[in-house]
C-alpha cells in the first residue's frame, strides 16, 4: 500500500535505448574521430599522467613531505593492475571527458589501499535513491553492488556525486556538426571530387537507355577504382546540385570548430595546432583545475579517517610551472636576493647535487630589525640599537645595559668611557653611574645635560680627534669635555661661571 517512488522524466543512459526511443546520441567513438577532441584529451591526459603526486603532512603550522608511503607507489608507478600508472591516469582522464566519469576499484588490506584497478565506465551502472537531499547510491559492476567508498571517482560537472556530465552530452551539437563535416569530406574524396547533380533531357528516354545512363553514373560515383567520366548523348545536360568544400567554407568552419573545442578543454587555440608551446600557461588553464578534482578524490578515498585534516595528496606542479630557462633563472635570482631560498634549495629544484652552502647574503646597505627583541642592526657600521634607545656597538648589549647595584635604575658607562643608555630609576629620575674607568676621571651628569653638552661640543669642535678637549657653558656652569674620536665625549670637570 506504500506510494511508489518513480524518477519522472529520467533520460535513458544507454545509446541503443535512446536510438530506439527516437533520440539522437553522440557516442565517444564519434567524438574521438574528431582530431581536436582526441588531441585535446591526449594533451591533458599526458600532463596529468606525467606529473608526480606527493603526500604532505601539515602540523603546527608547518608542512613537510611524507616519503616512502606505499600509496605513492600506487599513484606514480604501479597501480597493482595490468595498467601502469601512466596508462591508468590516461584512461581515467578519457572517461572523465567522454563518459560518466573515471572509476577505479580500491583494494584495501587492513584499511590501507594496496591496489587501484581501473574499470571502464561503460561497465559501470549507478543505482541511487530518489531523495534529493540525503543522496545515496550503489555502484554496480556486472550486476554486483559496491559501496561508494570502494571506488576512486573523478567526475566532471557532477550534480549528485555519482555520475558526471560528458562532453558528448553537454556539447552534442558541436560534436555532431564536426563529425558530419568529416563524413562529407570523406564522401567527397571517395567520389574523386565529383559533385552531385541531376540530368536534364530534352526528350524522353527509353527504358534501356535510362538503365545504361544510371549504371554509368553509378560507376562515376562508385569510388576511386571506377570510371571517372560519362558520355552524354545529344539533348542530355548535367546540372550540379551540391557545392564544393571551398564554396561551403569547410576549412574556415573546421578552424572555428577547433577553436570551440579548445574552449571546452580550456586550452589556448594554438595548443591544438602546435603553435603554442607555453606549457605553464596550458597547465594553469586546463590541467591544474582537473588536478584539483583528482586531489579532492584522493584525499576523500585514500586517506584514513585519522589522517584527514593533517595529511593531503597534491600534484607536484613545480616541473610544469618552471617555464623557459631564462625566466626560471631570473626567478631564482630574485629568490636568492630576497633570501627566501638558499643556493642548495635552488640546486635541488634544478635536480643538481647540493654544495653544502648554508650562508645567507646580507647587503651592507640594509638595516636588520628583530621584532621579538626590538633590536636594530646595521651591518655597514656594525652597530646595534634598541627601538627608541641609543646606538650601541655590536655584541655589547649585555655589558652596557646593566643596572647599578647601589642605585637602582641607573646604568654604568661603557668600557670606553662613553655614557650610553638610560632607564628611569626607582625615584623617577634618570641618571648615569660612572664606570670603573670613570671613577678616576670624569663626572656623572643627567641624560638631558649630557646630550646638550655633547651636541654643543660637536658643534664648536667639529671632527674633534680623540683626547681633544674643549669647554662648554650650560646653565651657569662651565664644563670641560674630552672627545673620544667617535662623536661622544667624557665630562672631565665642572665649575660655576663668574
Amino acid at each position: 500500500r506504500r506510494r511508489e517512488d518513480r524518477a519522472e522524466g529520467a533520460e535513458a543512459e544507454d545509446p541503443l535505448l535512446k536510438a530506439l526511443l527516437g533520440g539522437e546520441t553522440v557516442t565517444r567513438e564519434m567524438a574521438l574521430q574528431i582530431p581536436a577532441i582526441s588531441g585535446g584529451i591526449d594533451l591533458i591526459a599526458g600532463i596529468i599522467a606525467g606529473t608526480p603526486i606527493k603526500l604532505y603532512r601539515e602540523q603546527d603550522g608547518k608542512t613537510e613531505e611524507v616519503r616512502g608511503d606505499p600509496r605513492l607507489r600506487l599513484l606514480n608507478d604501479e597501480v597493482g593492475d595490468t595498467l601502469s600508472a601512466n596508462e591508468f591516469w590516461r584512461a581515467m582522464v578519457r572517461d572523465y571527458y567522454l563518459g560518466k566519469g573515471g572509476f577505479a576499484y580500491i583494494r584495501k588490506e587492513k584499511g590501507m589501499a594496496s591496489g587501484l584497478f581501473y574499470v571502464d565506465e561503460r561497465q559501470i551502472s549507478i543505482r541511487k535513491n530518489t531523495d534529493p537531499i540525503f543522496k545515496d547510491f550503489d555502484i554496480l559492476v556486472e550486476g554486483r553492488a559496491y559501496f561508494p567508498h570502494q571506488f576512486l571517482r573523478i567526475l566532471r560537472n557532477t550534480r549528485d556525486g555519482c555520475t558526471g556530465v560528458p562532453i558528448t552530452e553537454e556539447n552534442a551539437r558541436l560534436i555532431e556538426t564536426a563529425y558530419s563535416t568529416l563524413l562529407f569530406e570523406r564522401n567527397m574524396v571517395r567520389r574523386g571530387g565529383v559533385k552531385r547533380g541531376f540530368l536534364k533531357s530534352e526528350r524522353p528516354l527509353e527504358g534501356d537507355k535510362l538503365s545504361r545512363l544510371r549504371e554509368a553514373f553509378s560507376r562515376l560515383y562508385g569510388g576511386e577504382n571506377s570510371e571517372n567520366f560519362v558520355v552524354l548523348n545529344s539533348g542530355i545536360d548535367f546540372k550540379e546540385s551540391s557545392s564544393s568544400p571551398m564554396e561551403m567554407q569547410l576549412r574556415e568552419n573546421k578552424a572555428a570548430n577547433a577553436a570551440d573545442f579548445a574552449k571546452i578543454f580550456h586550452l589556448p587555440e594554438g595548443a591544438l595546432t602546435g603553435e603554442s608551446t607555453d606549457t605553464a600557461g596550458m597547465a594553469k588553464l586546463c590541467a591544474i583545475p582537473l588536478m584539483n578534482v583528482i586531489q579532492c578524490a584522493l584525499n576523500r578515498d585514500l586517506l584514513l579517517e585519522q589522517e584527514k585534516g593533517t595529511y593531503y595528496f597534491a600534484f607536484d606542479t613545480k616541473e610544469l610551472l618552471k617555464g623557459d630557462m631564462q625566466s626560471r633563472f631570473a626567478a631564482y635570482k630574485t629568490a636568492l636576493d630576497a633570501n627566501f631560498m638558499g643556493i642548495d634549495e635552488v640546486r635541488y629544484a634544478e635536480d643538481l647535487e647540493p654544495l653544502g652552502v648554508s650562508w645567507i647574503r646580507l647587503g651592507l646597505q640594509d638595516v636588520l630589525y628583530d621584532p621579538k627583541t626590538k633590536q636594530l642592526y646595521t651591518p655597514n657600521t656594525d652597530k646595534t640599537a634598541l627601538v627608541g634607545g641609543k646606538m650601541l656597538p655590536a655584541g655589547e648589549e649585555s655589558g652596557i645595559l646593566k643596572e647599578n647595584g647601589e642605585e637602582r635604575g641607573s646604568y654604568i658607562q661603557g668600557p670606553d668611557g662613553k655614557m650610553r643608555g638610560s632607564r628611569p630609576s626607582g625615584k623617577g629620575k634618570t641618571r648615569y653611574a660612572r664606570s670603573p674607568r670613570a671613577n678616576s676621571r670624569g663626572l656623572t651628569v643627567s641624560v638631558k645635560t649630557y646630550g646638550i653638552l655633547r651636541g654643543e661640543f660637536n658643534s664648536l669642535y667639529r671632527n674633534a680627534e680623540e683626547g681633544q678637549r674643549g669647554s662648554v657653558s650650560y646653565r651657569g656652569r662651565r664644563y670641560l669635555l674630552e672627545a673620544d674620536g667617535e662623536g661622544s665625549v667624557i665630562v672631565i670637570s665642572s665649575k660655576k661661571e663668574k
